[in-house]
């Protein structure tokens, strides 16, 4: 009988501790998640303003920019080419950066979101963040897809452009796939949420 109380307590000691483990290793997991988020997102931020800023200093006050644009892409060809095509590809660029810093920002937003538990995952707070990580990911989609289609096209003209990467445009059937997960994940959050009111109403 001491035997069994006593492989009780150690038993239920163990299922405690190994909460307590999961719980703090939960916990670290989201503060990490947290802080390369931040990091994330203000690199996306510097990259967003120095574009914007690239931009304008090279159509309104120098050209010559132009040549040594952000991450050292060449537009000067571009630009020489046409001031127009060059606004319309640097206006793309800008476009995908900045819904690039703003989905980042979402994300950091959600983790400071007074009334949003971890606990509680299936509420309307999380279907619509990840529904407007869904609607950002289509744009950033649709914008890269545009400016690669575009820059193919000033290609053909016989304009020389770097690549889509040092444009910041490329991967954008990636993004388009990414929308289509995040679509299918918001739609089992909101299913969720209806199964979970069915039962509070029941109960």
């Amino acid at each position: 009988m001491f035997i069994n109380k006593y492989l009780l307590i150690l038993l239920h000691n163990h299922q405690k501790r190994i909460i307590m483990e999961i719980s703090i290793s939960s916990q670290n997991v989201l503060r990490v998640i947290n802080i390369i988020a931040w990091v994330i997102f203000v690199g996306l931020c510097i990259e967003a303003g120095g574009i914007l800023f690239n931009s304008i200093y090279a159509i309104f006050i120098n050209p010559i920019a132009s040549k040594s644009f952000w991450m050292k892409a060449d537009l000067s060809a571009l630009y020489n080419y046409d001031k127009g095509f060059f606004m319309v590809v640097v206006s793309l660029m800008s476009i995908v950066a900045v819904l690039k810093a703003i989905m980042f920002y979402l994300i950091i937003t959600l983790f400071h979101h007074r009334t949003f538990q971890f606990t509680q995952p299936f509420n309307t707070i999380l279907e619509k963040f990840i529904s407007n990580l869904a609607y950002l990911s289509f744009g950033v989609g649709l914008f890269s897809i545009w400016g690669n289609r575009y820059c193919d096209w000033l290609n053909f003209n016989g304009v020389e452009l770097p690549p889509m990467q040092s444009l910041r445009m490329a991967g954008g059937d990636v993004w388009l796939f990414m929308c289509a997960i995040l679509f299918v994940i918001a739609y089992i959050v909101k299913r969720g949420i209806e199964i979970q009111t069915e039962n509070d109403l029941t109960v």
